[in-house]
């Protein structure tokens, strides 16, 4: 397997979550903003991060902190153009991305997957892909869920098993997947 771009910060479904709760939404955040989005227009200018060279890295922080510092700034702000802005530019973002690892690896079947992959904003623009050829992949709505909650149940059943760690096991945060 080959990785062709990560996120360098907050991960896209972390950015909905701290968004959402900026705007009191609470947790979790993706759906409650994608609902509120939809009643709003996406009329506030947001930045997108891009990075320079053939990088298709991500980065989500920067849009995060213009919501943040958007509402702070002007706490009556219209919370639904503010979180359809969010996640219209988030989405682009992301679709930026897809695009050129499409461009520069000539594949023809794309897969969405993880919590984020509930956001009916992204599923939208993920299956505009087909119209250029490309086959989409993603899961029923009922299997989009958090990574925490998969976390959580692959947890369980090790402890069903009967797999057990001791007080000393450590999370290893840049721990590198093997090809």
């Amino acid at each position: 397997m080959k990785y062709y771009g990560k996120t360098r910060d907050d991960a896209i479904g972390e950015a909905f979550d701290k968004v959402a709760r900026v705007v009191g939404l609470g947790y979790p955040g993706g759906p409650k903003v994608d609902n509120l989005a939809k009643q709003g227009e996406p009329n506030i200018e947001l930045p997108k991060t891009h990075f320079d060279g053939d990088t298709l890295d991500f980065s989500f922080s920067g849009i995060k902190t213009a919501v943040i510092n958007l509402h702070h700034k002007n706490p009556d702000i219209n919370k639904a153009d503010l979180c359809a802005s969010f996640q219209k530019t988030v989405t682009e973002t992301l679709m930026t991305n897809v695009e050129k690892a499409i461009k520069k690896t000539n594949i023809k079947t794309v897969a969405l997957a993880g919590g984020v992959s509930a956001n009916s904003y992204i599923r939208k623009e993920f299956m505009n892909l087909e119209k250029d050829g490309i086959k989409v992949y993603m899961p029923d709505l009922k299997l989009c869920t958090d990574n925490a909650a998969m976390i959580a149940s692959a947890g369980y059943y090790n402890f069903i098993d009967g797999k057990r760690d001791d007080m000393y096991l450590n999370a290893i945060p840049n721990l590198k997947l093997s090809d």
